[in-house]
């Protein structure tokens, strides 16, 4: 998340706060409700979801009661 926030800051340090705070609250949600987030389309494994907030997609792995942030990636990129 930081270089996240050191990219935003450049146009505007108030802006980049608040996004990473959206973004924490975003992942807060899965200590609640792990499996709140989709299965991700381009991959053909049940135990990898998503979140999106903004332009972001929030991929992470659920396993068992284990909830793993695998990465958090602008989604005007592509996926390698």
């Amino acid at each position: 998340m930081k270089l996240i926030y050191e990219y935003i800051k450049i146009d505007s340090p108030f802006y980049a706060s608040r996004f990473i705070n959206s973004l924490v609250t975003r992942t807060d949600q899965l200590i609640n409700f792990p499996e709140s987030g989709r299965l991700v389309p381009e991959k053909d494994d049940p135990s990898i979801r998503e979140l999106i907030e903004g332009n972001y997609r929030i991929f992470y792995r659920l396993q068992r009661n284990t909830v793993t942030i695998l990465r958090i990636h602008n989604s005007t990129r592509r996926i390698k």
